[in-house]
């Protein structure tokens, strides 16, 4: 005798028929997570999705973002307001539901009455999303299972999309903090190339350097280059901003100044090119403050240029202090410097020169006294006859007493010292 199976009863055959819009409805959402859509592309096919397999009338879906702000991701259906111009209410924002609710029980009050359901999409603990829904296809709505059915099922798709859309985002923010990681990795390489690897030590002179960078990548710079026998220029540089961009402006300058000095040139000269290419390449958006000296060992005689940087602090062994000012304003704000002049000067036997950037002085105290020029020639005062890499060491010590933060610094810290016997 043959096997006859029992006839499905219409609400049986309803829904099979629903399970199988559902399968169409998730087919769909897979194949769009798997692929290659930018999330808008994602949200457009959960909307097309809900509406063709499932007959969602009305939908809108808001999204957390960075900063815990809330935007409207997608939002469609007949006769529905422009819910993208619509803020999502502090209530639901404060107080989310666990578990999909009634909007109608949440009293959200216009334009929000035009949905039955609100769905919270979770990760753990963390709310990635909530989407709003309205009347369902006529077939959800013949009984309460049948409804149940679709809430759930709706439910667990926008479980799916909104988790896929974090999880896309969670890669794109650890691809883009790799790429950045790897910009600062060669922005650290290329500014370690920066610094010369050896300092004059010699009969006439002692130079020497130190560099304590704020941020991975800092905007100080240094250089020391033998121009002959006799001679040779030292240089501190600060570059306005921070970061990979402030290096590689660094990297274009030093490079112009070494290129420069290799040609028989004076000191004007190389101070007026070195301010027009930095001028061509920041297009006046990035200034560096400079100041160049150059030293003859023959004749103690030193030129310098201070190009709006601080005012290095000349120690004689015998007579006052001198500030040297002379120069011109900082490099890169105009094409042409305006009224630039070099300083000249016969540097005393056993003077000392210290140069420096501006994070060695911008330290303040709890009171919001601020370290400054008067700190750091009383410390010179103290000091002047140590060795200079025990005085560098010393006035760090000394700024970091000081500073209200401890050793944290607000800036980058560059010494360059030079003692002429």
């Amino acid at each position: 005798m043959p096997n006859t199976l029992p006839a499905l009863t219409k609400e049986e055959h309803l829904l099979l028929k629903l399970k199988e819009r559902e399968l169409a409805a998730l087919l769909e959402i897979t194949q769009a997570v798997n692929g290659e859509p930018n999330d808008e592309n994602l949200y457009k096919i959960f909307q097309f999705t809900l509406l063709g397999q499932l007959g969602v009338r009305q939908l809108a879906v808001y999204v957390e973002e960075e900063g815990h702000q809330w935007r409207c991701a997608t939002a469609f259906g007949p006769k529905m307001p422009e819910f993208q111009a619509h803020q999502l209410p502090e209530r639901i924002q404060r107080f989310p539901p666990e578990h999909p609710a009634s909007v109608a029980d949440l009293e959200l009050g216009k334009p929000w009455q035009v949905f039955e359901t609100v769905m919270p999409a979770y990760e753990g603990d963390q709310l990635l999303g909530l989407v709003f829904i309205g009347e369902l296809n006529q077939n959800y709505t013949s009984s309460d299972e049948a409804r149940r059915e679709a809430v759930t099922f709706i439910d667990s798709l926008s479980q799916i999309l909104l988790g896929a859309v974090a999880s896309r985002r969670l890669v794109r923010q650890q691809v883009q903090a790799a790429a950045v990681r790897k910009e600062i990795e060669i922005a650290q390489e290329v500014q370690a190339m920066l610094f010369p690897g050896k300092l004059p030590n010699n009969d006439a002179v002692v130079v020497h350097a130190t560099y304590i960078p704020h941020t991975a990548v800092g905007g100080d710079f240094y250089d020391v280059v033998e121009i002959d026998k006799n001679r040779f220029l030292f240089c501190a540089a600060d570059v306005s901003g921070k970061g990979v961009g402030a290096s590689l402006l660094m990297s274009n300058f030093q490079a112009g100044l070494r290129t420069l000095l290799r040609q028989p040139v004076d000191l004007a000269t190389v101070v007026q090119e070195l301010n027009h290419l930095i001028f061509r390449n920041s297009g006046g958006d990035r200034f560096i403050t400079a100041f160049f000296g150059i030293y003859n060992r023959a004749t103690r005689h030193l030129q310098y240029v201070n190009a709006g940087h601080n005012d290095p602090l000349l120690l004689p062994d015998h007579g006052p202090v001198q500030l040297l000012k002379t120069g011109a304003i900082m490099l890169g704000v105009m094409d042409e410097l305006p009224l630039l002049q070099v300083g000249e000067l016969t540097v005393p036997p056993r003077t000392m020169l210290l140069t420096y950037t501006d994070g060695l002085t911008e330290v303040f105290n709890e009171a919001g006294d601020e370290y400054g020029e008067e700190g750091v020639l009383q410390a010179l005062h103290e000091m002047r006859y140590v060795p200079l890499p025990k005085l560098h060491d010393s006035l760090l010590q000394r700024i970091e007493q000081f500073n209200a933060k401890g050793n944290y610094f607000a800036d980058d810290i560059t010494i360059l010292s030079c003692r002429f016997k």
